[in-house]
């Protein structure tokens, strides 16, 4: 995992953040991490394949859809998906300065092809909780 300045540093830099299994179901996680980011200045892009709105805000169906470049991606998936999303972050036109998987995912292999390509990665923390730890 990153030391604290290199993480306060990436996320102090970054504006746009991809949320791969957003929605915004009262109550569940993912939903409070979203609005939290949005409400902390960052531009969300909802990603869910399903789903045409989140947070009132367009939803794409793959990161590949975003027409913008991404400075990380926030997964909210089971582990098992978690390398095809790292396949598909490599695989665009500007990558991810960091690739994070929420509290409670870890993948090895998804780690394996970040890294290949010199992508941070955060596994098994939720971005909410670290910038509130280091942003108060």
């Amino acid at each position: 995992m990153l030391n604290d300045a290199e993480l306060r540093s990436l996320l102090e830099s970054s504006r746009t953040i991809a949320i791969v299994g957003a929605k915004d179901t009262p109550g569940h996680p993912v939903d409070r991490v979203g609005r939290y980011l949005i409400a902390a200045g960052y531009e969300v892009m909802p990603v869910h394949p399903a789903r045409k709105k989140v947070w009132n805000l367009d939803c794409f169906a793959r990161l590949a859809d975003i027409p913008v470049p991404i400075d990380i991606i926030d997964v909210f998936r089971a582990p098992q998906f978690c390398p095809g999303h790292a396949a598909e972050a490599v695989s665009l036109a500007t990558p991810p300065r960091l690739f994070w998987m929420q509290l409670g995912i870890r993948s090895e292999e998804s780690v394996a092809v970040l890294e290949d390509r010199k992508i941070p990665v955060v596994e098994d923390a939720c971005l909410m909780v670290e910038h509130i730890r280091l942003f108060g």
